[in-house]
């Protein structure tokens, strides 16, 4: 028995070598790749330790004094820290909610347009605000919502309504972060999802045609399962972003008047960090942000692979 283990072992470790060279210039691609995470990810982590110190600059790491868990007290304690977590879960779950579906149904009517030179134009147009940069996005729908020059207003005026500045209410504002970034990413997001359409064969569709399968039972009993582990996967890994505001996108919206509602994790790390150079509390601030986040993506995929046969593991 020891000897055909033994066997075993030596076989699969010839195997791997003889995979290794034979696939040698896959395993060459994959080095830049490897070496970007190693010296922009996993280098950095080294850096966390800052969270258990107070740490200063002109000492460096290796000569800050620790002390513990005392930032992370800190955190728990600070007055505006809830406030913040509070409006970053909002927002983050708004942005589930409408935003994470919304690619799926842009995926399903593309697919269901015949019209191949307007196909194209229809994904062209909604990718292109994907290679638009936040502090662009947000002129557009600053001159957009206007009060004073804005369409939305100027057809509320001729309607009878007095004028919105939208991005400064509050009770606006969140919506204005959801629906922005709605138009941003929808188009970016199907790509994912039409790679999966185009995998299904033709014939289940002309099959079910035959057999007087109206377009919406297709896409229900043809299309979405189709879909199905794909949307699995991406909602796991969506939901590890739930703490992972857009910094890009909150900066350049918020206002002095929207910070009940606007101010979110990563605003409030710069300001406590770049602003008053609290570099301990904000690190201990993101540490606990990812364990929070490493943790949801551990549940979802928990509940996914006891619910169905997708998960990433």
């Amino acid at each position: 028995m020891a000897s055909a283990k033994k066997v075993n072992t030596v076989t699969k470790k010839q195997g791997f070598f003889t995979n290794l060279y034979r696939y040698r210039e896959y395993y060459i691609m994959l080095i830049p790749g490897i070496l970007f995470f190693l010296v922009f990810c996993y280098g950095p982590m080294y850096g966390l330790v800052i969270a258990f110190q107070d740490y200063y600059p002109l000492k460096g790491i290796s000569g800050s004094e620790f002390v513990g868990l005392k930032h992370f007290k800190a955190l728990f304690s600070n007055p505006f820290f809830l406030s913040v977590l509070k409006n970053t879960l909002i927002i983050s779950v708004y942005k589930l909610i409408v935003c994470f579906p919304a690619p799926i149904f842009l995926c399903i009517a593309l697919n269901e347009i015949k019209n191949a030179k307007f196909k194209k134009i229809a994904q062209s147009v909604s990718y292109l605000p994907h290679f638009i940069s936040w502090v662009v996005v947000s002129g557009i729908i600053l001159e957009f919502l206007s009060p004073s020059r804005g369409p939305v207003n100027i057809i509320l005026q001729n309607l009878g309504f007095d004028p919105v500045f939208f991005v400064a209410e509050p009770k606006y504002f969140r919506g204005v972060l959801v629906a922005s970034d709605l138009w941003k990413s929808i188009g970016w997001g199907s790509i994912v999802y039409l790679a999966a359409v185009t995998g299904i064969d033709p014939s289940l569709y002309e099959a079910a045609e035959m057999d007087g399968a109206g377009r919406i039972k297709r896409i229900i009993h043809i299309t979405l399962p189709a879909l199905a582990p794909i949307v699995t996967v991406m909602l796991i890994m969506q939901s590890g972003k739930i703490l992972n505001d857009s910094f890009e996108q909150v900066y350049n919206f918020l206002t002095p008047t929207t910070y009940e509602v606007g101010d979110v994790i990563s605003t409030f790390v710069y300001r406590m960090g770049i602003q008053k150079m609290q570099y301990s509390f904000t690190t201990a601030v993101d540490l606990f942000k990812n364990i929070i986040s490493f943790g949801l993506v551990m549940l979802t995929n928990y509940v996914a692979r006891k619910t169905n046969d997708y998960a990433l593991w």
